[in-house]
């Protein structure tokens, strides 16, 4: 397999061992990355660091993406230990649950804004700051669903939201190709993470997508961390702005 020795990879959205953020880290680590793994409050804390400690990340740190003040601690500890980045994974989303069980034409303009900030203008933010560490090129990801393309039911406003992100993907990786960074959105199909739970009937949509996809099986978070791996590989050096569907097929028949 490609070789990421020496690379230093930042991974956003580890939650638990169910994470893709961490199916992400796992193999960016497996291939010889470097990794920074941040946590989003001391409530998570718990959780992350025993995690990203058994990965031998070498910060691990708090992030909560609309603290600017963290945001920019992280940014300098990064820059005096490693003086670079590789690899910057986003793997987080958010939408209050009125919103997102509700009707979209419901969602209230504050809840809309919200989610769109987290899920979506703060891919942009840790772009922008990871831009100067990447002088000789990298590699940039966040992850959606194919709720961004179809409607899937009860995914509510998150379908908006995630079409928003496969965009802004498509408009950074035209901005910063001439550098040489790539950009890219993850779209695995259902999977039972933390994130997913909130979903009404989300262990139907799992039920129907495996028996719907043409390999007959779901993705696991060992699939999306491969792939996100050979992305961040100079062998993928002349992929940018896809969206990759990691899903057993499912999204040509979904």
């Amino acid at each position: 397999m490609f070789d990421l020795t020496g690379y230093k990879a930042l991974v956003v959205g580890v939650a638990n061992d169910q994470s893709i953020a961490y199916g992400c880290a796992k193999a960016f680590r497996d291939q010889g990355a470097d990794l920074a793994i941040t946590y989003l409050n001391d409530k998570a804390e718990p959780f992350v660091r025993p995690l990203a400690e058994s990965l031998g990340a070498e910060i691990i740190a708090p992030l909560d993406v609309r603290d600017e003040a963290q945001q920019e601690a992280l940014f300098a500890q990064i820059t005096e230990r490693w003086g670079k980045l590789d690899t910057l994974l986003h793997s987080i989303a958010f939408s209050r649950k009125e919103d997102l069980h509700g009707r979209v034409i419901d969602c209230s303009a504050d809840g809309f804004g919200l989610a769109m900030d987290i899920s979506v203008h703060s891919f942009l933010r840790l772009i922008r700051r990871a831009e100067p560490l990447m002088p000789h090129g990298g590699t940039c990801m966040s992850v959606s669903f194919m709720g961004a393309q179809k409607v899937v039911e009860n995914y509510g406003v998150m379908g908006p939201v995630k079409a928003a992100l496969e965009a802004a993907t498509r408009y950074a990786a035209a901005e910063l190709g001439k550098k040489g960074i790539s950009v890219h959105a993850l779209s695995p199909g259902p999977l039972k993470t933390r994130a997913a739970s909130g979903i009404a009937e989300f262990d139907a949509l799992l039920n129907d997508a495996a028996e719907r996809a043409p390999m007959h099986q779901l993705a696991t978070i060992d699939d999306v961390g491969a792939y996100a791996a050979f992305l961040a590989s100079r062998e993928a050096f002349n992929v940018t702005g896809g969206i990759h569907f990691i899903d057993g097929g499912y999204s040509i028949v979904g």
